[in-house]
């Protein structure tokens, strides 16, 4: 089972935005799959710096896309961008570490709420004002 569904209530408007973050929403779930499957470590350990390299790249486009229109909830958007790259690193840390967490269970807690709620709150609200 997908740990994100995509719904059409995530959906910003702007379709390279919405693929964007379609691919990034199967790309987790490919993650979750793969740790519940038990998939060898050093697989788990690359997939993680692939979401983490993704998810950061895209949040560095929305910055300077938000930096360039003077966004005025800026701050607290990009607040949110570290807050779920600093939960995943401690996932990765963890995970690197070999400590006993549950990683299905770390990445479904770091994400799952998370992107739901980005998505139709800052998401939704940075696109539609900015018309991007």
């Amino acid at each position: 089972m997908a740990l994100i569904g995509w719904r059409k209530e995530f959906e910003t408007g702007v379709g390279e935005v919405d693929h964007e973050h379609q691919e990034l929403v199967e790309l987790i779930n490919e993650l979750h799959e793969q740790i519940g499957a038990g998939a060898p470590r050093e697989k788990v350990s690359e997939f993680l710096g692939e979401v983490f390299a993704k998810i950061s790249a895209h949040f560095a486009l929305e910055e300077t896309v938000m930096r360039k229109h003077d966004y005025d909830e800026y701050a607290d958007h990009k607040a949110d961008h570290e807050k779920l790259l600093d939960d995943l690193r401690d996932i990765m840390d963890d995970f690197e570490a070999g400590t006993d967490t549950d990683y299905k269970k770390a990445l479904g807690t770091a994400v799952r709420d998370w992107f739901v709620n980005h998505f139709k709150t800052r998401d939704g609200r940075l696109h539609k004002k900015l018309g991007v």
